[in-house]
């Protein structure tokens, strides 16, 4: 396992994670709890996070031989996915901060933090990292997200919501460069697979 692929993987996926635009909503679903149960409810949101992040990774190849999907076609639909969330970061357009029903860890294991767009990249970087590499990433990305928010009382009073609020658009900034690298690249790879250029300029 190289190391310089792990620490790839595992920073790409933090990105994803993004557990500083998680903090508010963390700390929304646990506020008036006692400090064991907060930390209860990260360790529970982290282990459910965890636990579908590696199903999808070593399953999600294999549903897309089921369903017949390419992965330059399932990388143009995870740019635009990864595209959207990113906007979403960057204008906090997010429909997760709405109150939701059930157990207020769940909500935060998924759709919070592993969502569709973790979910689409850790598919995707195994196309490029054998799933070994991928998943031990994400178990180490998730494991600084746990870390993180079990201190998210101290870390939201030394930074601040506005620091908080910044750092997490820049985030969307680069998901969003990643996002249309994918869509480029899925893009011309379909083209190139299919032939249609050679087609055209033969036609």
């Amino acid at each position: 396992m190289d190391p310089a692929s792990l620490l790839t993987v595992a920073v790409s996926l933090f990105f994803i994670l993004d557990p500083f635009a998680s903090l508010p909503v963390f700390m929304s679903v646990t506020k008036g709890l006692d400090g064991d149960t907060v930390r209860s409810y990260a360790d529970r949101a982290a282990l459910v996070a965890a636990a579908l992040l590696v199903v999808f990774i070593f399953a999600g190849p294999y549903l897309m031989d089921v369903f017949g999907i390419t992965m330059d076609s399932f990388r143009v639909a995870g740019g635009i996915m990864l595209l959207l969330m990113a906007v979403d970061l960057v204008f906090d357009l997010s429909q997760s901060k709405k109150s939701e029903s059930g157990a207020p860890w769940v909500i935060v294991a998924t759709p919070i933090l592993t969502g569709p767009g973790v979910i689409t990249q850790a598919i995707l970087l195994t196309d490029s990292y054998d799933i070994l590499t991928v998943a031990v990433a994400g178990l180490a990305a998730l494991g600084v997200t746990w870390f993180i928010l079990r201190c998210s009382e101290r870390i939201m009073k030394a930074v601040g919501t506005d620091a908080i609020g910044i750092l997490s658009r820049v985030i969307g900034l680069l998901i969003a460069a990643m996002g249309i690298e994918y869509i480029f690249v899925g893009t011309f790879n379909w083209i190139d697979a299919h032939e249609l250029i050679g087609g055209i300029l033969t036609s």
